[in-house]
């Protein structure tokens, strides 16, 4: 069993993916060797990032071009060297305008924080997580409030 503790490539593994060849389509063991990930995982995540689908021809196998290797490693990457989860790269990958930040613990919310959250506006942030924000902290205020009832009983 492999060691939690320790990284799931080191860092000059990682550096050293073989080059991409200058062919049209790959077949999934050619992207695992090229990206260092098993086929069963590139099936994986066909289903959980939807913009990696490969051409399916005869027999359902699977045909990846070189904008699909480029993905498969850019996915590998945001998974297995940055850390994110699978949401997370998800989200990345569809905005990538947007960096990566370290999040800060999360403190009880104040009617402060809440204007603060609620009042940014920045261009670069869209309706939609800005939704997924308030949304979010909706959920939060509701399981503090229950865990708040939860230890005074």
């Amino acid at each position: 069993m492999r060691d939690l503790k320790q990284p799931l490539l080191k860092k000059a593994e990682a550096s050293k993916l073989p080059p991409i060849p200058d062919k049209r389509y790959f077949t999934i063991g050619e992207v695992a060797e090229l990206c260092a990930v098993k086929p069963h995982v590139l099936r994986y995540w066909e289903q959980e990032f939807s913009n990696l689908k490969p051409s399916k021809r005869r027999g359902n196998r699977r045909y990846y071009q070189y904008h699909d290797v480029l993905m498969v490693r850019q996915i590998r990457e945001l998974l297995y060297e940055r850390g994110f989860t699978i949401g997370g790269a998800r989200l990345q990958l569809a905005h990538p305008s947007h960096s990566s930040t370290a999040i800060a613990p999360v403190a009880p919310p104040t009617q402060e924080k809440e204007a603060a959250v609620t009042t940014v506006s920045s261009a670069s942030v869209t309706a939609d997580m800005k939704g997924f924000v308030q949304d979010s902290i909706t959920e939060l205020q509701s399981i503090l409030q229950t865990l708040q009832q939860t230890s005074k009983a």
